[in-house]
């Protein structure tokens, strides 16, 4: 890795949050007023400790968004729009992931985004990073277009180098091609020392193909937080089961195990006899807080308990996002963290 390029961890300090407001001209548009003002629950926290960047496709949707960010108690002052066109609102999968290079500036890895395999129309998406580079939003930022499918949500770092995904997942995206060849494509645009895979895990109604950010993710470089399933009734108890195994078996560079932290089971949430995929792994970690979801579930102060021993030192702010796994995602999905010194 001679360029010594970065990838941080989401832990690390932070600019600014990326999000997409939801609009009539988004898949949203049946449920539009309660996932707005999801939204502005989540831009609202977000703004109490940092920037956040929202896009808007027109100035009739900013003020409709401002009248609502207002009502939640946005923080002025810290927010940014930027008007760009866009299908959805899923950031995590469409933003950029960004490295950090040895000079101080960034590496912005713009991802072909397919919508999930070409599961939705995502031309508007796709030219998303593109857009906003040519808006000057960035501050001194090489931007690297790369012509191969992946999601942010795919990918875990804890940012020395080691990545967590899911096989399933970037096997759907490239079925012709061996776990040694997309291995090697990780390592080399992510710079990543090693690539470590899951090969069990998964969400109904999740429409990613199993989405890493749904199920394991770093808390520290020495520890993972996952979504259990305590119900051996639920069709997910062997499959979650079988990923924990998975898990523990997995080691750090130096040869220690990692500690685990068990996320509790939420009850199924079922829309017109669909089941959502609620996960309470799906948080964002922002500076100072960590920021998840919870389902108005017995099991969300458990949960809560979970990250605050994962997360010592942060705040742990939790907000309602049933309105958003209607669409099939949640709280992390709809955000991208963009790293210290990236927006100008």
């Amino acid at each position: 890795m001679s360029e010594k390029l970065r990838f941080p961890a989401e832990w690390e300090p932070q600019s600014a949050v990326l999000m997409a407001w939801p609009h009539a001209g988004t898949d949203w548009a049946e449920r539009l007023d309660a996932v707005q003002h999801c939204f502005a629950r989540i831009c609202a926290a977000i703004c109490d400790r940092q920037a956040l960047l929202l896009c808007v496709p027109d100035p009739d949707t900013e003020r409709q968004a401002l009248t609502l960010l207002a009502e939640a108690g946005c923080d002025a002052r810290n927010l940014r729009f930027e008007h760009v066109p866009y299908n959805d609102t899923w950031l995590r999968d469409s933003g950029p992931i960004t490295l950090n290079r040895p000079d101080g500036g960034k590496r912005l890895l713009d991802f072909h985004f397919t919508a999930w395999g070409g599961k939705f129309e995502a031309g508007l998406d796709d030219e998303i990073i593109a857009r906003l580079v040519r808006r000057g939003v960035f501050a001194d930022a090489e931007h690297r277009r790369i012509e191969f499918a992946l999601e942010g949500g795919g990918i875990e770092t804890d940012g020395d180098g080691t990545l967590l995904s899911t096989w399933h997942c970037l096997h759907e995206r490239h079925p012709d091609e061996t776990r040694e060849r997309i291995s090697a494509v990780l390592m080399e645009t992510l710079h990543q020392d090693r690539v470590l895979w899951l090969d069990h895990g998964y969400l109904e109604g999740d429409d990613t193909d199993a989405h890493i950010d749904t199920l394991a993710r770093f808390a520290s470089p020495d520890s993972i937080v996952y979504q259990g399933c305590q119900d051996a009734g639920d069709s997910h108890f062997n499959e979650l089961g079988l990923m924990a195994a998975e898990l523990r078996q997995l080691r750090r560079k130096d040869g220690q195990a990692y500690t685990l932290f068990e996320l509790p089971w939420p009850k199924p949430v079922i829309d017109k006899g669909r089941r959502l995929a609620a996960s309470y792994a799906n948080f964002l970690i922002i500076n100072g807080a960590v920021l998840m979801p919870v389902y108005d579930d017995p099991a969300d102060a458990a949960a809560i308990a979970v990250m605050r021993k994962a997360f010592p030192g942060r705040e742990i702010k939790a907000i309602d996002c049933r309105d958003l796994i209607w669409q099939n995602g949640s709280l992390h999905c709809c955000t991208m963290q963009l790293p210290e010194g990236l927006l100008k």
